[in-house]
């Protein structure tokens, strides 16, 4: 009878170990690889329509909308937000960015979308580190976010001007991720390359 009760009281802690197991492969996962790297389902396929308004008080800089990713150049669409660490990080990145000479001759514009933000503080934001956007679209509730798979922010995308998401890069941009990773994909979507399916 013992011998038949002790296996059934070891099948008790079955579930309990296999959470366990599953919980260990997921933490693997999440740490040992790149974030930047993260799928997205909608490389290859049109940027989602939207219609944001510009930032208040930002002057002479338009809101954003998915007219403006099909007019036949390259467009990278960078989500900030004021209180994101990340962004502040990055920022000086996308400065550069902006000032880049050679990406400005081929046309490629640099666009901006407010995430979940307070107008104020994210006008603060940007006069305080400079303005690399020549258009910034206010998406106060992330509807528009949630409509290009945002995890989170900062995120990044290679449009290509046609309006087809190309690229999506998660996390801060640093000098070496730009140079490495980012501008390579915007010669291939400029070279109407296929979309990189990651």
């Amino acid at each position: 009878m013992s011998d038949v009760v002790a296996p059934r009281s070891a099948l008790r802690f079955l579930p309990l170990a296999l959470f366990a197991l599953l919980a260990l492969v997921f933490l693997v996962r999440l740490f040992s690889g790149d974030a930047s790297r993260i799928p997205s389902a909608l490389i290859g396929k049109p940027a989602p329509a939207f219609d944001l308004p510009a930032l208040e008080g930002l002057a002479g800089v338009p809101g954003l909308s998915t007219e403006d990713l099909r007019k036949g150049h390259v467009s990278l669409v960078n989500v900030f937000a004021s209180w994101c660490g990340p962004c502040r990080q990055e920022h000086p990145a996308l400065m550069a960015l902006a000032g880049d000479d050679a990406l400005k001759a081929k046309g490629v514009e640099l666009y901006g979308l407010s995430y979940k933000d307070e107008t104020t503080k994210a006008l603060g934001f940007l006069e305080e580190g400079g303005n690399p956007f020549a258009r910034v679209g206010v998406d106060p509730a992330g509807r528009t976010a949630i409509d290009f798979g945002v995890y989170g922010v900062p995120e990044t995308f290679v449009i290509k001007g046609d309006g087809t998401i190309a690229y999506k890069f998660v996390g801060p941009l640093t000098p070496s991720a730009i140079a490495t990773t980012l501008i390579p994909e915007i010669e291939k979507a400029m070279a109407g390359g296929a979309a990189t399916t990651r």
